[in-house]
């Protein structure tokens, strides 16, 4: 499998490799560096990151912008899935188990930040894991599916809404189809 790499060399300074990185996340999640390294200077203070930062220096975990990611299939349902968040009324999310498989992403865990970003893919929130399921589709729960705050926010209208999404992409969904679904604290939001 061919896997795009990027090195650094020991001359660079650590500046241009800030830079680099920058770039990557950019061109990764299509939003501009500066704008996500902004979000990030400020709303890392809420995730209570970098306590010790004065006698330790900041450890590039911490001094890089956690993964961002827009919620739903199209800059419309980002926005009205970013709206509920912001109210208050969405504190959940679900995701198909196999795309992580499929793009080698590891799974969710509990104290996991991302920042979310609107459908013009402007950082807007900055969020960590409370709680992570790995379940199946059928066995999500009442509660659960209440807790993503979309529609009517029943486990029918739940079930309805997903199926759609992830039919549109070519996905069949059956109640044996693996999910993770995860629960989350809003920390910062503009």
């Amino acid at each position: 499998m061919d896997e795009e790499r990027t090195t650094f060399s020991d001359d660079e300074s650590l500046a241009d490799v800030d830079d680099q990185v920058s770039q990557l996340m950019a061109a990764q999640t299509g939003v501009e560096a500066d704008e996500l390294q902004d979000f990030w200077s400020v709303a890392s203070r809420y995730a209570r990151l970098g306590d010790l930062e004065v006698f330790m220096g900041t450890p590039w975990s911490e001094a890089l912008a956690p993964e961002a990611w827009s919620f739903g299939d199209s800059a419309d349902l980002a926005n009205e899935l970013l709206a509920l968040v912001l109210a208050g009324k969405k504190t959940a999310t679900t995701g198909l188990y196999q795309e992580y498989v499929d793009e080698e992403e590891p799974l969710p865990k509990v104290g996991d930040l991302s920042i979310i970003l609107d459908g013009a893919s402007h950082p807007r929130a900055l969020v960590r894991d409370q709680e992570v399921v790995i379940t199946t589709f059928g066995d999500v729960t009442p509660e659960q599916a209440a807790a993503e705050g979309e529609g009517d926010r029943t486990l029918e209208s739940w079930r309805q809404a997903h199926r759609e999404v992830w039919e549109r992409r070519g996905l069949a969904i059956t109640d044996d189809t693996k999910v993770v679904w995860e629960r989350f604290k809003v920390l910062y939001s503009v």
